[in-house]
């Protein structure tokens, strides 16, 4: 597999230990280093070079937001008055802290995001509130999440 920022070559050895971390990041490097029958230099060796080549881009904990109270997740769709209102709209829904992804789209919205709210009497108040008063919004279209049947990352 060849990725395109340096052209960097990763082999069987290097999807092994990035499958390893993307499982458990907080696996031991010796664990992987004996499994896979290396180093554990090697392995931090590979791991330099692959976070260097952007491949990595770090490690973090996955918090579990239902724990947390937030039991409601929803796509909005936003429509913008014009295409040059996306970045002040952007800049606003950064500002949301229940604003977890934003994304630039085709289609019939310009914006769509992902947001997680204790409820869905929440969710109609960031809506009602902080959401669709944002200059250049002219509506929003609300897809409510029953389950989340699927999450993963590409594999390898």
């Amino acid at each position: 597999m060849k990725i395109n920022q340096l052209q960097i070559e990763i082999d069987g050895i290097d999807k092994e230990i990035l499958r390893d971390l993307m499982e458990d990041a907080r696996k031991p490097i010796l664990q992987i280093a004996n499994k896979i029958g290396i180093s554990g230099a090697a392995i931090h060796q590979r791991l330099r070079k692959l976070e260097e080549a952007g491949v990595i881009s770090g490690s973090k904990f996955v918090i579990d937001n239902k724990v947390l109270g937030y039991k409601t997740m929803a796509f909005i769709g936003i429509y913008l008055d014009k295409a040059s209102s996306n970045s002040d709209a952007v800049r606003e829904l950064k500002k949301i802290p229940e604003v977890l992804e934003c994304h630039y789209t085709t289609g019939n919205w310009s914006i769509l995001i992902k947001i997680i709210c204790r409820d869905n009497e929440h969710l109609m108040q960031l809506l009602n509130k902080k959401i669709q008063p944002i200059q250049g919004v002219s509506r929003t279209e609300t897809f409510i999440s029953l389950e989340q049947q699927l999450e993963r990352q590409i594999q390898l």
